[in-house]
């Protein structure tokens, strides 16, 4: 195996799927600015990324066809594809998130094994939601606990789905993220935009912990797991979570606002979003120190420094806070 991957580092195909997403599009830049030819899967040519070093190819879920070329001379797939989990979770659409993440990679299994010269790479997006909402622990990747959950339940299949990928002797990774700050998308507009309009507050007591990364980092990570050929299951997460009031506070200070508002009770939002309201109120705070063991250098380790930067936060003088 050692050999083929030696061997596979003068290939310079990479194929993303979700590459049009948060994630995906800073992503595919970072690979091609490196000289890396990026496959990209789209759903439309709509949606193809016209840019240097790119070569984009259909596929529909829907109806499980996939470009076959798109596999061609590839050294590793980075599979970022999935529906959104920010929208209500009716019965319906809570197997359209499943699908999105699972039958997609069901797709890609299928593809490499009617392949004759194989990717050597897997790397797929996964979820802290795997871990129990719990606000006493410190999750590490061995725990292995699951509470029935829906996020969890989806987190199991998806990396079940990934896990596959070993048939072919394929490395495989798996990167377990938390919140992903970013300007552009993401939970960090949904939270922010509401302070900067003088509505921000917290909700329930505020005292759940929230993983959270930074879009630059997360992105490095993924580039880096890509060519190192890195194997196993990582949390993708900051070194310093936070509370959910913490947060708000924070993003308010560095916002210049004040926060007026009560905090929001749980049963409002369960009646307003239903099952979906779990995405505010669970709570896991996670450790990402084997990728830190990898040696892999946070940028943002802190999340004033995140925040400061995200904000372009211009006030030296103002930025001690006390927690």
């Amino acid at each position: 195996m050692d050999t083929k991957i030696e061997s596979m580092k003068m290939v310079t195909n990479v194929l993303v799927t979700g590459a049009t997403g948060l994630i995906g599009r800073r992503l595919v830049n970072k690979l091609t600015a490196k000289g890396l030819i990026v496959h990209v899967l789209t759903t439309s040519k709509s949606k193809f990324i016209e840019q240097k070093n790119v070569v984009n190819f259909l596929w529909d879920p829907s109806t499980g066809y996939i470009d076959p070329n798109c596999i061609t001379d590839v050294r590793s797939i980075i599979h970022l594809a999935g529906a959104t989990i920010a929208k209500r979770w009716t019965k319906k659409y809570k197997q359209e998130i499943i699908d999105s993440r699972v039958k997609t990679a069901n797709m890609l299994y299928d593809l490499v094994a009617a392949s004759e010269h194989k990717p050597v790479h897997f790397i797929s997006a996964s979820a802290i939601g795997i871990y129990p909402s719990d606000k006493n622990r410190l999750y590490t990747e061995d725990f292995s606990e699951r509470d029935g959950s829906f996020l969890s339940e989806v987190t199991v299949l998806w990396e079940a789905a990934a896990d596959r990928f070993a048939d072919f002797g394929m490395r495989v990774c798996k990167l377990r993220t938390g919140l992903v700050l970013a300007t552009e998308g993401g939970v960090f507009p949904q939270i922010y935009n509401p302070i900067k309009k003088g509505f921000g507050t917290w909700f329930g007591d505020g005292s759940n912990w929230q993983s959270w990364i930074h879009i630059d980092d997360m992105v490095e990570i993924y580039e880096d797991a890509e060519a190192t050929f890195l194997e196993g299951v990582f949390n993708a997460v900051a070194p310093s979570p936070t509370t959910n009031r913490i947060l708000t506070e924070k993003i308010a200070h560095y916002a210049d606002r004040v926060l007026w508002l009560p905090a929001v009770p749980r049963f409002v939002m369960e009646l307003i979003l239903g099952e979906m309201h779990t995405l505010l109120f669970d709570s896991q705070r996670v450790s990402p120190a084997k990728l830190m063991h990898k040696r892999f250098y946070f940028k943002y380790e802190s999340l004033d420094e995140a925040l400061k930067n995200l904000l372009q936060y211009k006030h030296p003088s103002r930025d001690i806070i006390k927690r």
